[in-house]
């Protein structure tokens, strides 16, 4: 069993016209496709872009529409990953996040180890439109990201302080061990409560965790046949709820849910 990641890796177009990737594009070996979701700065678009083309956003820039390909070898097999980023804006928000999850093959939801928000989130928001846009079946990955600043504070003995650096996922304890293995358990509980399959944790800064992560969601994606939406055997209906979605241009958003104080979210898909 082995992975690798290939490259050179290819940055697509802006806006719109990244949505024709896939269409008339001569890809060789298989092709997956994985949608990220997650708060808005969570730390999405630097994960994705660590992995796809080697390199760490040097400033914050709230996305607007970009597109990935990637390239990765598996078990000597290549896959062909073509990774969609877009930010959390109204109209981007009801209209083209839904088109992200139509005929996917496994899901990331990812949150900040930085705000606790965030945690709480994937339970009362995205989890909620991962089901109802794809169905029971597809398979679900955990992300906590920005495992650098977590790590940093605890190791400074602040990872309970909310003064200090900003509010951690973790406990009041001081001690880094202890605290850091509170913090494995708190995200490996969320993971259990939603039935993901498994819990990372990652920092794209040091590009720590990011080929674990993508090699164990390919691996996830492959348990899914066909051009998605189909696992185990099992047909659900969630392409079919993206696509009218697509049709009709509903948000696909239920109400009652809690809001990141107008930060961008954005959703990432492999085609």
């Amino acid at each position: 069993m082995s992975y690798e990641p290939l490259r050179p890796l290819r940055k697509l177009g802006r806006a719109r016209a990244a949505l024709s990737v896939g269409s008339g594009t001569a890809l060789t070996g298989l092709r997956r496709k994985l949608v990220i979701v997650g708060d808005g700065a969570c730390g999405k678009t630097s994960l994705l872009s660590v992995f796809s083309l080697g390199e760490f956003p040097s400033e914050y820039e709230p996305t607007i529409f970009e597109n990935y390909v990637a390239e990765i070898r598996l078990d000597g097999k290549p896959v062909q990953l073509a990774l969609w980023d877009t930010a959390y804006v109204t109209f981007f928000s009801h209209r083209l996040r839904p088109l992200s999850y139509s005929k996917s093959h496994v899901i990331l939801i990812a949150f900040s180890l930085d705000t606790p928000d965030s945690l709480e989130n994937v339970s009362v928001k995205w989890i909620e439109e991962v089901r109802e846009l794809c169905g029971p079946n597809i398979p679900v990955l955990l992300v906590g990201c920005k495992k650098d600043l977590r790590d940093q504070a605890l190791a400074q003995g602040a990872g309970g302080a909310a003064g200090a650096g900003g509010r951690w996922v973790t406990t009041e304890q001081t001690d880094w061990g202890a605290s850091n293995s509170r913090l494995l358990v708190q995200g490996q509980a969320m993971a259990q409560s939603i039935g993901a399959r498994s819990y990372k944790e990652c920092s794209a800064l040091l590009n720590e965790g990011v080929d674990d992560l993508f090699e164990a969601a390919t691996r996830a994606a492959m348990l899914v046949r066909g051009s998605g939406g189909e696992s185990d055997g099992h047909h659900h209906h969630g392409s079919e709820k993206a696509d009218q979605r697509r049709k009709s241009g509903e948000a696909g958003r239920k109400g009652n849910r809690k809001d990141d104080d107008g930060a961008g979210c954005c959703a990432c898909v492999v085609c």
